[in-house]
Formats: structure tokens, sequence, C-alpha cells
């Protein structure tokens, strides 16, 4: 980009919408002229200065980025019998899989379940091993009964199933899920997005905000060290009582606050599964903004305290109002409630209402032709998947779950077979907002004992893959939040 095009609008900087930022344009552009008159350089070719959004190329075009993560379902359970996707193995039309229920003896095909209602199975890093059992992929059953104590409670990562006709072994399609398949049509499927560890919910978001779950001593990032499982098991201190985590490693809000780049990450208050990992009840606890829980860790961030960058952390009514206006900030993560959650008993139903009112909201307002949006499922909740997930690090993968990509620069009824993992939205967040900088102990001035760089792993495929920035954005597609149900898999 010449010289002369230029003005300083930096990603890194303060952040207009895009009328405000064409208004800004005339009064800058002077300046710039001057500027480039003086000056023998150009732009740092890592810096988008430019004269008005449209003249963004390439993945620079978002600008942009909303994560959606909701909860515990896997890649077949959603869309197992997807058109052309690697999901359950089938010869005219019955499934050539099954998993044996030791209980009964009896090897248990994939089967369509209609029920809004799920019970999933447990889901802890020992049920992930348990599940995949060795690449077998036939734990999914024998867990259910091998769970631990009872299940009082409804998000207890230890429980799952219930009587009768296990409902791991379900699968749901267009008639449960039409909007989820719809998406799925219109804009990109991944059929190999994987959790990034074998384990639950919290190791999971912490991953997503972080490429890390650990256990710290103090607020030094030296002090933290390895802990798949139970990174906020409370550090008990005499008398003292017990002392809540603090996660002192590097998260990526770190990064993008160094560089100016705003974020925002929207919790739906209400309800929360708050459980030790050897809990066997887990009675619903509040789940709020400003208070850290597993979908909600980034308050307990020794970075996101010394940055002053609690108020970031909002309830998601502000989301919707930043989307209504224009003022969705660079990078969004969006966490439900339990209701909505998905993560079972919590009805699909709901879920789907919910994301689609999100999704909405952004085709709905001024920054859609500008915006990115991901959303997958934080872990596989118990239910079977096929596909063995590959080894990266000594954390992960984990499971397969569903992934979907949702841009007016999404290619259209597109399906990506590549592999890939939570670790490509920050790996593509960091590549359009930073440079392609990385939360990398060696480089970001916050050294830890991290295993690895997680988004530079060569088995990580990229999301660029996803988008076509050759052609207009696409206009909405404002879908019903209460769908009718869709028609059946041909052959199902």
């Amino acid at each position: 980009m010449s010289g002369l095009k230029w003005f300083l609008f930096h990603r890194g900087g303060p952040r207009w919408p895009a009328a405000a930022a064409r208004r800004r344009t005339c009064a800058l552009g002077a300046l710039a002229i001057v500027m480039v008159s003086l000056t023998p350089w150009g732009p740092p070719s890592n810096w988008p200065f430019v004269a008005d959004a449209a003249e963004l190329s390439g993945i620079h075009k978002i600008q942009h980025i909303v994560v959606i993560m909701q909860e515990n379902r896997s890649f077949d359970h959603y869309f197992g019998t997807y058109p052309g996707a690697d999901g359950i193995p089938m010869q005219n039309g019955v499934p050539t899989v099954c998993v044996t229920n030791p209980r009964s003896g009896q090897c248990v095909k994939p089967f369509h379940d209609s029920h809004d209602l799920n019970r999933g199975g447990p889901h802890s890093a020992r049920n992930a091993v348990a599940d995949i059992d060795g690449g077998k992929m036939d734990g999914f059953i024998g867990q259910i009964g091998g769970r631990r104590g009872g299940c009082v409670g409804a998000f207890d990562p230890n429980c799952g199933g219930g009587t009768g006709e296990p409902d791991v072994m379900g699968y749901h399609d267009a008639r449960e899920i039409p909007n989820y398949w719809t998406y799925a049509r219109e804009f990109v499927l991944q059929d190999h997005m994987f959790e990034p560890n074998a384990s639950w919910s919290l190791p999971e978001h912490l991953f997503m905000v972080s490429e890390w779950s650990a256990r710290c001593t103090s607020a030094d990032p030296m002090s933290c060290v390895n802990e798949l499982q139970s990174p906020d098991r409370l550090i008990r201190r005499g008398k003292q009582g017990v002392a809540k985590p603090n996660y002192a490693w590097t998260d990526l809000t770190y990064l993008l606050h160094k560089a100016n780049v705003d974020w925002a990450y929207y919790v739906a208050e209400g309800t929360q599964p708050d459980c030790d990992d050897d809990a066997a009840a887990c009675p619903a606890k509040p789940q709020r903004a400003g208070t850290p829980q597993i979908w909600n860790p980034l308050p307990w961030f020794e970075t996101v305290r010394e940055d002053g960058q609690l108020r970031n952390i909002k309830t998601v009514s502000h989301f919707f109002e930043a989307a209504r206006n224009g003022t969705l900030p660079a990078v969004s993560w969006v966490v439900p409630n339990g209701r909505v959650s998905e993560h079972p008993p919590a009805l699909v139903s709901a879920g789907q209402t919910y994301v689609t009112s999100l999704i909405n909201a952004v085709m709905q307002g001024p920054n859609w032709s500008s915006t990115a949006i991901f959303l997958a499922w934080d872990d596989w909740g118990g239910f079977y998947d096929h596909v063995v997930p590959p080894a990266v690090d000594e954390n992960g993968y984990g499971l397969r779950v569903p992934g979907l990509v949702i841009s007016p620069y999404a290619r259209r009824g597109y399906i990506d077979h590549q592999v890939l993992s939570f670790d490509a939205y920050v790996k593509f967040i960091e590549d359009d907002f930073l440079g392609g900088r990385r939360i990398d102990p060696k480089t970001d001035g916050r050294p830890d004992r991290r295993p690895d760089v997680r988004e530079n792993l060569p088995q990580l495929g990229t999301l660029v893959e996803d988008f076509d920035f050759n052609k207009p954005p696409r206009a909405p597609l404002v879908l019903p939040i209460n769908p009718p149900p869709g028609p059946a898999p041909a052959g199902r």
C-alpha cells in the first residue's frame, strides 16, 4: 500500500466504527500526506494503516472476531450424519460401528435421538483416556457405569447417562438442530476440530484464552506447572483457610492489551457448574461476569488484574448492545449460562435459540461485513465420536467437537477437513491483529514453563482456508430463533 493512501489508523490503536473511520479520513488525510512527504518510509508491513476498511486485504478484512463457546457435544453427536462430513461410518444408511454396553453385553450402534434433553457421559481427563481406549473409541458406555458416587447436580463432569438406552450413542440432525445445519450448509463446517486438551470445561476455556492449563504457587509465571485436569485446585494454607487459584501464566489478553487491541469476554449470567474434579455431586452455582468460574477464568489471571482489564469482562447484554451499535471489539469471547449452554441436561433447543440470537445480532448490526464468528462446543461431553484424536503433546488433542465458521467472507457450503483445535482461533487472532506474534515465553516478555507454543504446532491447520477474501462480503442470513424441525438427512 502506498504511503499516500494511509493515515494513522492502527488496528492496535483506537477502534472506530467504519462510518466514523470514513469521517476521519478527510480530517487526517492532509496529515498523512505531510507525514509521507517528510519521511522516506511507509507504514510497517504488519501495521495496516488504511484510509478505509474496504481497502484492507486478506485476513485483515476481518476486523471483529467473535468466539462463541458452547458446551459438551461431540462432532458425531451433532453432525455425524451431515452429508460429506467425516461422520459416523455407515453402509446403506446403517452404522457400521458400535460400542459394547458392559452391563448387557450388547454392542450399541449410534442411533437418531430426538430428545431435546440429553444426559451425556462423564468427561474428565481420565474419562477421555477411557473413551479413546488406545484408539478403539469404545469406552463411552462403560464410563457411564463407572462413574463415581451419586449424581445430584446437573453439571458434574463425573456424571452422565441415565436409565434405559445410553444416550451417549445418540446423534442429532436437522430435525433437532436445523439452524446449526443451516449454518453448516451456508458457511463452513469443520469436521476435524478437536478440543485442545483431553479434559473438561475449565481446561478447555483456559486453552481458549491462554493456550495452557497449569497450576501456580505464586504470581510468578515460572511457578506454574502443567495441570491438565485440576488447574483450579484450591490451595490449603493451614489456619488461613483456602486461597483461590492464581493463573499467573501469560494469556492472549496480555498481548492484545500491549498492542492496544480491544477485547471483551461476555458472560451470560445465571448458573454454571462449579465442581471439584472428583466431586460426586455438583449443584449449580451462580455465574456472574465479575465472578471467576470454570467458564469465566479470566478474572483469576494475573495479567488481567495487573493490566486493569477486569472491566472487559461483561454481561452478555453488553454484547448485544455492541453488536447493535457497531462497536464490537476486535476480539470477543461469549460464554453461556447453564440453561442455554447445551451442557447436559440443558435443552438443545434452548442453546440453539441463544446462539442464533447472538449470530443474528451480529448479522443485523453494522459490523457484520467485517466479522468472523467461530462457533464451537468446549468438550465432547461423554458423547460418542469415532475419530481418534491426534497426539500433539502431553495435553492433547482431546476428542472431536463441532466447529463452524460464519462470516460474510466464509466459503459457502465448505467442509474443512484440516486438523484444528481452539489453538487455531488464537493463531488467527494473532495473525490478524498482532502481526503473527505468539504467546511464546521466549518472546512475549513473561517466561513460563508451558510445554510448547501451541499455535506453531505442525499438525495445526489454518482458519484462513475457510475464507474467500477475493469475493465481496455476503449478505447476512438471519434465522428464526425458534425454527421448525428440518428434514431428515437423505437415506437416514
